[in-house]
């Protein structure tokens, strides 16, 4: 356990993660179809709130503002020739927020889908996909990231790119992908099937799990699957604030602090130890998160009747790890304490 991560793992029995990248610099006037890493250097006192938003609130671990920080991604922004530089800013200004924040705080290197298809359906390579994810992973590790937190994939293959760049870096990492097509990912993998994957990789995650996706429900679904799996790796569990309406010209979520507070507790009985928010989940979810994580004993895990009455039914009746892809069919409904 030579990394700050693991040490902080085996020492507590959750950890509270951050909340929506996103939501918070759209807040603070980003526009959409802007690169949100471009800010790591022409507004770094942006970044600095927005990291500290997240340790305020009580969060042990943020991530860094680098999910789009491939080249890939950066050069619909003529910027792909500023990797290194905009996440090692991103990674900087996180090393500094956590270094003064008075207790021990994880910075993670955030890395997103490349935005490109795989081969053999798309054009990117194994070998490409690998070397852009290295770039990233260099930058972050440079700026002082604790680990690499690879987050919304959909494909295995892209994963398994992801896993072998952290390892030519020589750094720790999680790995998320996004459950939101009837409970497996847009490319078809189920939570079994992730969970089963994950110990094939020879350079494997410190934990795994599900982020965004279509909400709270389905989130915690998957989560209970990748517990069925048996595989005693820690599972994280970040999913959004409820569910996003387009409100005044804005899209919004209707997760109430109150609602992300229940789904957190229901997330640590369901077997996730790195619990934290997606899309929409703001500071004030976060502090609602932490202070029921605290003060709510632990409880047996939850029923997908249990998850449906408290946080919504679910998007889809089936998440393919029924037997014979069989089940109930569980529809949304049921109440949910939510917000317009």
């Amino acid at each position: 356990m030579s990394d700050p991560l693991s040490r902080l793992l085996s020492s507590r029995e959750w950890l509270l993660a951050d909340g929506a990248t996103g939501t918070a610099l759209f807040n603070m006037g980003l526009q959409s179809g802007d690169a949100p890493e471009l800010w790591n250097v022409d507004h770094p006192d942006r970044i600095t709130r927005l990291y500290r938003g997240a340790v305020d609130a009580g969060s042990d671990l943020f991530l860094t503002n680098s999910f789009g920080g491939t080249a890939a991604r950066l050069k619909l922004h003529d910027a792909q020739d500023r990797v290194h530089e905009l996440n090692k800013a991103a990674a900087e200004i996180g090393r500094e927020v956590a270094d003064t924040a008075g207790r021990e705080i994880i910075v993670a290197g955030s890395v997103g889908p490349t935005g490109e298809i795989m081969a053999p359906m798309g054009p990117l390579t194994h070998e490409i996909a690998v070397e852009m994810f290295h770039e990233q992973a260099e930058g972050l590790k440079a700026g002082g990231a604790d680990v690499l937190w690879v987050e919304t994939i959909s494909a295995p293959e892209e994963y398994k790119a992801a896993s072998e760049a952290a390892r030519l870096a020589d750094m720790p990492w999680c790995g998320t992908m996004s459950f939101d097509t009837a409970g497996r990912t847009m490319m078809g993998l189920t939570s079994a099937a992730m969970a089963a994957m994950v110990e094939k990789l020879s350079h494997a995650p410190l934990a795994y799990g599900a982020n965004c996706g279509v909400g709270a429900s389905d989130l915690l679904r998957t989560v209970l699957g990748f517990r069925a799996s048996g595989n005693p790796r820690p599972i994280i569990a970040k999913g959004n604030a409820g569910i996003p309406k387009y409100v005044n010209g804005h899209i919004h979520y209707d997760g109430t602090p109150e609602l992300m507070a229940r789904y957190a507790v229901l997330a640590r009985d369901a077997g996730a130890t790195i619990i934290g928010g997606c899309c929409g989940t703001t500071p004030e979810h976060l502090a609602h998160m932490r202070e029921a994580l605290e003060t709510t004993p632990r409880g047996a895990a939850p029923s997908l009747e249990q998850i449906a009455e408290e946080m919504g039914g679910f998007s889809s009746g089936v998440d393919g790890t029924e037997e014979n892809g069989g089940g109930p069919t569980r529809e949304r409904r049921g109440r949910r304490r939510t917000q317009a």
